[in-house]
């Protein structure tokens, strides 16, 4: 009896280190699989924005206001050209001082064109970046609503996201545009 006493106790002893060893360290939970029926898209919003009707649009008004300001320093660049071929050939028939004077006017002409190449550059960033960002704000609802047309369980942007292999058949670039442009000319009627 005594024998059998002690096993039961080392049983038990047995028992409660297996226990004590398990809840200091849980056993690990398996991943969780995704069903089968999981459906994941990506997107190159870079296309997007290439190709959708609202983005060609928004390019063209770009392109017009840069060929705007392009007419503005070319007209600049020619009036410097002048100025400085006048001092060239002029410059040693002129007074010291007309030669500065015009030498002058010559540093002035330059420092503003090139205050207004900046300043004109600034304004084409902030103004394709506005026009930018209202085209993917658009978007942004075009691709939810067709991810849950779709039943898309998750929709990445290609270039951004890190996906490093996507096939072809999870691309939704052209499905979004094709939708983008149907809303939007929805919406100009």
């Amino acid at each position: 009896m005594k024998a059998a006493v002690v096993s039961v106790v080392a049983v038990a002893v047995v028992a409660m280190l297996v226990s004590g060893t398990a809840a200091q360290a849980p056993a690990p939970v398996p991943a969780p699989v995704a069903p089968a029926s999981m459906k994941i898209g990506y997107i190159d919003v870079q296309r997007v924005l290439a190709r959708s009707a609202a983005g060609v649009a928004a390019r063209e008004q770009l392109e017009k206001e840069r060929a705007t300001i392009q007419k503005d320093m070319d007209g600049r660049r020619v009036e410097l050209e002048k100025l400085r071929d006048e001092l060239e050939k002029k410059g040693a028939l002129m007074t010291p001082d007309a030669r500065r004077e015009k030498q002058e006017q010559f540093e002035r002409k330059r420092r503003d064109a090139a205050r207004a190449a900046d300043d004109y550059q600034k304004e084409l960033e902030k103004k394709e970046s506005v026009l930018l960002q209202k085209v993917l704000q658009e978007v942004s609802g075009v691709i939810e609503k067709v991810g849950k047309e779709k039943n898309y369980y998750m929709i990445v942007e290609k270039r951004n996201a890190g996906v490093l292999y996507a096939s072809n058949d999870a691309d939704l670039t052209d499905e979004i545009i094709r939708a983008y442009d149907r809303d939007a000319g929805g919406k100009k009627k």
